[in-house]
């Protein structure tokens, strides 16, 4: 298994050939990995449906103490994004020789914490591409072009994000981030039989509109949800909670999205 100090990457390297990897970004604060118990058991959701093997060294505590070990090195000690790259080894064409993986961790350091954009987001809906559904939706892969071009479009419209449409012509999931609405009091979000990434921040969602008293309701989003939504917003474990200020013609305010993101800072919610 390849650590987190080994920086040599063979040119015959699966993830750089076939996007055969899946990944993890995870928030840290402080020193402390928030949600990383989410973040692993996705990871090795997704290591399974891709038929990877999974080495008994590769848990929480382990990955833990190496992440810990290269913020230090790196210096970013305070606020940092981190990303964990599993990939299988290299071997063979389309069809692998080995399901046996390495794996590389990855920092960056972040200015601020979690902290509720003062302008709403801009976005509109990226149409050259639908999300497939499949049991590999819910996971992050090294495959990620659908989200490039969708990156692309929205930089060519000065675009702050895009809507993502799966097979069906639902809206499932931004560029980034999963998508809630609000509409007369509760949330709406797609649920994970949508294609959507089964998010870390989603997740905590739930857990906060639970103590908010605030209804969550997983079913598909239109369009015309969109346009007829009270508010709009947008989560992920790296940016939290944003929320969107216009989509084409129609604008949004962000009062209770301001509550949820009020509460997500506060002590004893980031676990």
């Amino acid at each position: 298994m390849v650590s987190v100090f080994e920086m040599g990457i063979p040119y015959n390297n699966r993830a750089f050939r076939y996007g055969d990897a899946v990944f993890e970004s995870i928030r840290s604060f402080n020193g402390r990995l928030l949600f990383l118990k989410d973040h692993m058991e996705r990871l090795k959701l997704g290591m399974a449906a891709m038929r990877m093997l999974l080495p008994a060294e590769f848990n929480s505590e382990n990955i833990n103490n190496l992440i810990a070990l290269l913020l230090a090195q790196n210096q970013h000690r305070n606020h940092a994004r981190v990303r964990l790259t599993v990939f299988r080894n290299e071997g063979g064409g389309y069809t692998p020789q080995t399901n046996t993986i390495s794996f590389l961790i990855e920092s960056q350091p972040l200015i601020n914490f979690y902290e509720l954009n003062t302008k709403g987001l801009w976005l509109d809906i990226f149409t050259d591409l639908k999300k497939s559904i499949t049991k590999f939706s819910a996971f992050k892969s090294a495959n990620a072009l659908l989200y490039t071009q969708a990156g692309l479009s929205a930089k060519s419209m000065k675009l702050d994000d895009a809507f993502i449409l799966n097979e069906l012509g639902n809206i499932c999931e931004s560029i980034h981030s999963n998508v809630f609405i609000v509409k007369n009091g509760s949330l709406y979000t797609p649920p994970i039989s949508e294609g959507c990434i089964n998010g870390i921040m989603r997740k905590q969602i739930f857990k906060l509109a639970k103590t908010l008293k605030f209804l969550v309701f997983e079913s598909p989003l239109t369009v015309y949800n969109i346009m007829n939504a009270d508010e709009v917003f947008l989560t992920n474990s790296i940016r939290g909670i944003e929320w969107v200020g216009q989509f084409r013609e129609k604008f949004y305010s962000n009062r209770q999205t301001r509550d949820l993101m009020e509460l997500l800072c506060a002590e004893g919610h980031l676990l």
